[in-house]
């Protein structure tokens, strides 16, 4: 029971950060039919924005030293303004060509920003220690100890869906954005302001990826200019097993996929241990054979089948 519990909170907590990042990519694709693969770009920006620039090995913590809630508001500023600046250069401009156009787009801005960072910061990986009291362990049962830090993750995680979810579901602008995701051209054509829409959609997509950019680099303590490319890999793997343009299986994609790393992390041989990743990858081959739409279809997906 002990040992089913530790990896039961394991699992979650991986889960947490590939939904989160998954909740991100799948509401862009929602409205703007856009795989922004420049999403892992804006969690490593989010991460390096806590310190200052430094090519030392030990960075020196710039906004990283404010306290908690200044710091989680000047973070998803920051990402929330990357995010949308981006809207206005690259994919606002692009937003009439073809998905595939707006998908190369979006890889290209990711790799421009990640080599901003290595100018500005250096390509060196360094040392934060951020919020380092929440490692601390705490005990849910006998022989059962996690860190302070991963129960916080599930539960940051869980809340942000749920408001995200209120938001979609009892506003106005949700009910908006949920009509664009359904059928962007009637949704304008009723009266939907799309680029507000759009906007929102940005800034949201903008928001989740701060929260993983904060959350990762107080688990890990370590900064590096690849930190989010295989974040955005295993939260794009998420959305397809789950369902592109479904939020439900975004998240259930992403919990789904940090569940079975922890599966296969705990229960293979430790001589293959270090190729887990390659069986996550045969698992996903396998499901997406058997159902190649994924887990969960949208609703507007499902009307076109």
């Amino acid at each position: 029971m002990a040992f089913a519990l530790q990896v039961l909170i394991d699992g979650l907590s991986l889960g947490s950060f590939y939904a989160l990042a998954a909740l991100g990519i799948g509401l862009l694709f929602g409205v703007l039919k856009l795989i922004n693969f420049a999403h892992g770009a804006f969690i490593t920006f989010g991460a390096y924005a806590l310190i200052l620039p430094s090519a030392a090995t030990e960075a020196t913590l710039g906004i990283g030293a404010l306290p908690a809630i200044p710091l989680v508001i000047l973070i998803v500023g920051v990402v929330v303004a990357l995010a949308l600046l981006s809207e206005f250069a690259v994919f606002r401009p692009l937003r009439d060509s073809s998905p595939a156009t707006l998908m190369v787009g979006s890889f290209a801005l990711g790799f421009v920003i990640q080599n901003l960072i290595i100018m500005i910061y250096g390509g060196r990986p360094k040392a934060v220690g951020l919020w380092s009291d929440l490692s601390a362990g705490v005990t849910l049962m006998e022989g059962v100890s996690v860190p302070k830090l991963q129960l916080i993750i599930i539960g940051v995680t869980i809340s942000l869906m749920l408001a995200l979810v209120f938001f979609l579901k009892k506003t106005r602008w949700g009910i908006h954005m949920r009509a664009a995701a359904e059928d962007f051209r009637m949704a304008r054509m009723l009266g939907v302001k799309a680029d507000l829409v759009i906007m929102l959609a940005v800034a949201i997509s903008g928001m989740l990826a701060a929260a993983v950019s904060l959350l990762y680099v107080v688990q890990t303590g370590i900064l590096d200019f690849r930190m989010g490319v295989p974040m955005m890999l295993f939260a794009f793997i998420a959305t397809v097993v789950g369902g592109m343009g479904s939020l439900v299986g975004a998240v259930a994609g992403g919990f789904a996929v940090g569940m079975l790393s922890i599966l296969l992390q705990t229960f293979l041989p430790s001589d293959i241990r270090a190729y887990r990743d390659v069986f996550v990858f045969l698992v996903v081959i396998v499901v997406l054979l058997m159902r190649p739409q994924g887990l969960f279809l949208s609703s507007a997906v499902r009307e076109r089948v």
